[in-house]
C-alpha cells in the first residue's frame, strides 16, 4: 500500500492502494443459540448485578471459527456473484481458532471451493483482526497480485465462569469479498491505523482464559484508540462526522443484542449497516484490538447496494432467529463442564 498525497508524515498519511478497491460481496453469520445476561446474573450474583448485554449469541456444539467462517464466506460469495476459484487469498481474523496448530483459512478455502490456487493465513490482533486482514487485502487487491480477497473476522465466546467477560463474549463473524472498485458496491476510499502497547487484555499460550486489566480497559485503551483512529482519518480524508451515515442499525445496538463477537464485532456492525445503506451513504467504520490498535476505514456506497443485498440473509435476520438457553446448558456448549 501506499501513503496518500497528504501532507502529514508518512506514518500519519491515510493508506491507499495504488489502484482504487471496494466490497464485492459480504455475508454475516450468528449462532441461534441465545444466553441472557440475567441468567449469568442468577448463577454468579443471584440476580443483583446488572446485565450490559441483553443477551449473547453462543456457538452450539457442533459450530466453531471454521463453520462460522464458511457460513458467513458462502453469504458474500452469493452476493458478490463470482467463482470461488478467482478468490487469490483466504485470510481469517480470529482469537479463537479450533486448532492451536493447524490454519483455519485452509479448511475454509478448501470448503467454499477456492483451493488450491490459493493463499491462506490466520491472523491475530485480539478482536481487530478482522480489520487487520482487510486492509492487507485491500493492498494485495490494490497492487494487482490478485482479483479478489477474502477476508473474514469471527470468533466464539471465551469468557472464565463468573468473569465480567462472561455476560458479553459472544460468537458470529463476518465476511468480505474484496476487489477492484468497478465491481465493488462500496468504495475503501481510505483507511488509517493507530496502536500502542497498552495491556488491557491478553491470553498466554497455556490459559484458558483471557484475562483483562480493568483501568487499563476504558479511557487508556478502548477511546484513546477508537477515538485517535476515527479523528485522524476523518481530518485526512476532510471530512465531519455529519458527514458520515448516521446508520439505522448501529454496531452498538447489535452488541446489545448478540454480544461482543471479538474480531466479528465491527464487521458484523458493518454488515448490518450495508444491509440498510443506500447509494451514496458515507460510512466511518472503527475497529478495536486490545493490546492494543484500532483500524479506521471510510467507505462510499455505490449503486450495486441495491441489487446484491437480498442474494443473502441480512444480519438482522440471524439477529431475529433466537433459541433461549440457560446457564447449564451454555456450560455444556462451551466446554465448561469437564467430564472424566
Amino acid at each position: 500500500m501506499t501513503s496518500g498525497s497528504n501532507p502529514l508524515t508518512a506514518g500519519q498519511s491515510v493508506l491507499k492502494p495504488d489502484r482504487p478497491v471496494g466490497i464485492v460481496g459480504y455475508g454475516a453469520y450468528v449462532p441461534r443459540y441465545r444466553l441472557p445476561g440475567r441468567e449469568v446474573s442468577r448463577v454468579w450474583t443471584g440476580g443483583l448485578s446488572g446485565t450490559p448485554v441483553q443477551e449473547k449469541a453462543v456457538a452450539g456444539l457442533d459450530e466453531d471459527v471454521i463453520t462460522m467462517s464458511i457460513e458467513a464466506a458462502q453469504n458474500a460469495l452469493k452476493r458478490a456473484g463470482i467463482d470461488p476459484r478467482h478468490i487469490r487469498a483466504v485470510w481469517i481474523g480470529s482469537e479463537s481458532h479450533p486448532y492451536a496448530v493447524k490454519p483455519s483459512s485452509t479448511v475454509v478455502a478448501e470448503s467454499i471451493g477456492a483451493a488450491p490456487n490459493v493463499q491462506a493465513a490466520d491472523w491475530q490482533f485480539a478482536c481487530k483482526a478482522g480489520t487487520e486482514a482487510i486492509q492487507a487485502g485491500i493492498g494485495f487487491v490494490g497492487s494487482g497480485m490478485g482479483r479478489f480477497v477474502l477476508a473474514i473476522g469471527v470468533d466464539t465466546a471465551q469468557g472464565r465462569p463468573g468473569d465480567a467477560l462472561e455476560y458479553t463474549a459472544a460468537a458470529g463473524g463476518a465476511a468480505f469479498i474484496l476487489g477492484a472498485a468497478e465491481e465493488s458496491l462500496a468504495l475503501i476510499q481510505g483507511s488509517y491505523s493507530y496502536v500502542t502497547d497498552t495491556p488491557d487484555f491478553w491470553r498466554r499460550a497455556d490459559q484458558t482464559y483471557p484475562s483483562h486489566g480493568d483501568r487499563f480497559t476504558g479511557e487508556p485503551a478502548y477511546f484513546q484508540h477508537t477515538l485517535s483512529a476515527g479523528q485522524r482519518l476523518m481530518e485526512m480524508m476532510g471530512t465531519e462526522v455529519l458527514g458520515f451515515t448516521d446508520e439505522q442499525i448501529t454496531p452498538g445496538l447489535l452488541s446489545n443484542l448478540v454480544g461482543n463477537i471479538y474480531a466479528g464485532s465491527s464487521l458484523l456492525g458493518l454488515t448490518a449497516t450495508l444491509d440498510v445503506a443506500e447509494p451514496g451513504d458515507r460510512i466511518l467504520l472503527v475497529s478495536y484490538g486490545s493490546g492494543a490498535g484500532s483500524d479506521a476505514f471510510d467507505l462510499l456506497v455505490g449503486d450495486r447496494i441495491a441489487e446484491r443485498r437480498d442474494r443473502a440473509p441480512h444480519t438482522r435476520d440471524y439477529v431475529a432467529r433466537r433459541t433461549e438457553i440457560d446457564y447449564a446448558l451454555y456450560t455444556r456448549y462451551r466446554g465448561k463442564l469437564l467430564v472424566e
